[in-house]
């Protein structure tokens, strides 16, 4: 690739994109526009030039985009681009923006801006939707979702935006920020001296101090009844089995509460469940590992004497006007690297409080089996026509044993039932709850592992949601040989269940169809993945199911295509 030098001037799209490559970014995922054309000669030039850039995917719809952002940088730990068409584009990247910001996230995100000229420059608007796209305030569409936002004003300044805008997005705590484009910008000449220079602001890094550590050891050695909630995982895959080991030492339970990322393996003797109701009635000290809402105070009290430990890069969720969790000791940095810190700690207080874990431990593993036992024998139970998610779940465990694989769950496959050990095997839906996640999380996620059976399993309206159209032209495209379960109940049944929750005997819990609610009747969703040539089945009978997600993997493993199950199941 050439070396850039003060003598080679590119336009300011092709140095925006030329600079993302130096700093790391690895893809573009964009849907063009009007506003494109700089960019658009900008990967031309580059190429004739012979200037390395990030890799541009076509995204025909911007979710999806925003989705496999995502869901790369879950894989990878690196900051990505996505890129929209002024605010039209922007606007459908809200979602995914929102949910990259409540997972903690970066993104590196531009949208284009209608040019502000009417004539008399290059770059000026040529077309009606130049009027007609135009915004007083056009970040205020995410301005609520993003940690920065700025607009590109002279062509000069690409480099450092560029840089600034990876850095804070990588600082923690991480998460998406925007940058606005005006095309007349984007057409002028831009000095490339600086476009592949090293990347001049670094990330902020956050660690507690070594005295906090202390004292939340000191808390949970001194503990009879310590708990652990933890939802967004252990940050990494060392401290994922650091903190299999702490748990199992010190005798300690772990409630995986509407988990977005598995932190310990639900075969684990110290897997306490989902449900932290029973725990939190004797809990003397509660360690909450970076958990947005670690129990609901509305179900779940805990004891007036109850010290609670949050752990994470933001532990108060600042971003949230509405939390209120005790925090009495808070350790603020990346979730890994505090597990490591503390489990460090807690060795050292291990002398004289063996027998006291041991016989804890013995307490604890009898109790998980228990509720392991019983939320295996519920599943089986949904071995009926039509049969249960838990069940599905259940089969889905079986056919990816003993196979490195990774599960996307969204309103899909409840992680309860399942058998997963591993480091990186689950993922949910983000709890902003903007739909449509899973599918292009995990084509992101396939993206950067190719050898990886991914699976993305989701209800029948977060597949709606997705724009499936959209996303099965994206996996067929990059080849992206993910598996796709379509479990459909022809309803929204998170909705069905939060009304019953709330009015379990009132009049729409006891109608035979309850209003707002129903999807019916249903598509048929194989055709729909048909039409990008995807390997596709339906099952209607719980005992052909194990056969036909087998007979889906062998397809996968053998034509490396994609493949989608459309899975009927009970309401």
């Amino acid at each position: 690739m050439t070396k850039i030098t003060g003598n080679l001037t590119l336009t300011a799209g092709g140095a925006l994109l030329a600079r993302m490559k130096a700093i790391g970014v690895d893809y573009i995922f964009a849907n063009s526009g009007t506003d494109f054309p700089p960019v658009i000669e900008g990967l031309a030039e580059a190429a004739a030039k012979d200037i390395a850039l990030p890799e541009a995917f076509v995204m025909p719809h911007e979710n999806a985009a925003m989705g496999m952002a995502h869901g790369y940088y879950l894989a990878t730990g690196r900051a990505q681009a996505v890129m929209a068409h002024t605010n039209v584009g922007l606007a459908n990247c809200a979602i995914g923006a929102i949910n990259a910001a409540t997972e903690q996230v970066p993104v590196l995100l531009f949208s284009g801006r209608t040019p502000v000229m009417e004539k008399g420059r290059l770059g000026a608007r040529t077309v009606p939707i130049g009027w007609g796209q135009e915004m007083r305030d056009q970040a205020a569409l995410v301005r609520e979702a993003t940690k920065w936002e700025y607009e590109l004003k002279f062509p000069e300044q690409v480099g450092e935006v560029v840089d600034r805008a990876y850095a804070i997005a990588s600082s923690a705590p991480k998460g998406p920020v925007y940058v606005s484009l005006p095309r007349e910008v984007l057409c002028e000449a831009c000095p490339g001296d600086q476009v592949d220079a090293p990347l001049r602001m670094q990330p902020v890094q956050i660690a507690p101090p070594q005295s906090l550590v202390k004292d939340a050891a000191r808390l949970i050695a001194g503990a009879q009844n310590p708990v652990i909630i933890a939802q967004r995982g252990t940050g990494t895959a060392a401290a994922f089995d650091r903190f299999a080991s702490l748990v199992d030492q010190w005798g300690i339970p772990v409630v995986q509460y509407w988990a977005i990322q598995l932190a310990l393996g639900t075969d684990h003797p110290m897997f306490g469940g989902m449900d932290p109701a029973p725990w939190l009635v004797d809990a003397d000290v509660v360690v909450v590992v970076d958990c947005l809402a670690p129990w609901s105070p509305q179900i779940h009290p805990l004891r007036d004497d109850c010290k609670v430990i949050q752990i994470g890069a933001d532990p108060l969720y600042t971003r949230f006007p509405g939390r209120n969790f005790a925090a009495d000791l808070s350790l603020a940095g990346e979730t890994g690297d505090v597990i490591m810190a503390l489990a460090d700690e807690l060795e050292t207080l291990r002398a004289g409080h063996e027998d006291v874990c041991a016989t804890r431990r013995n307490k604890v593993a009898s109790r998980n089996a228990d509720t392991r036992a019983r939320a295996l024998a519920g599943a089986a139970a949904g071995n009926a026509d039509p049969m249960s998610k838990s069940w599905v779940s259940v089969c889905l465990s079986e056919a990816i044993r003993d196979r490195t694989a990774t599960v996307f769950s969204e309103l899909g496959c409840p992680l309860e039932p399942m058998t997963l050990s591993a480091y990186q095997s689950w993922y949910q839906e983000p709890h902003s709850g903007g739909l449509g996640w899973s599918f292009p999380a995990a084509m992101g996620f396939q993206l950067a592992d190719r050898d990886r059976l991914v699976i993305a399993t989701m209800g029948d309206g977060s597949y709606m949601f997705a724009n499936p159209v959209a996303c099965h032209q994206i996996a067929e495209a990059l080849k992206l040989p993910i598996l796709i379960l379509v479990l459909n109940n022809s309803e929204w049944g998170a909705v069905r269940q939060s009304v019953t929750g709330i009015y379990p005997n009132g009049y729409a819990a006891k109608t035979n169809s309850m209003p707002l609610t129903s999807l019916a009747p249903s598509p048929d969703f194989t055709k729909v993945a048909q039409a990008s040539r995807a390997w596709t089945a339906k099952v209607e009978k719980a005992a052909d199911l194990p056969a036909i997600l087998h007979a889906a993997i062998d397809h996968i493993d053998t034509n490396r295509t994609h493949a989608l199950v459309e899975i009927t199941i009970a309401a």
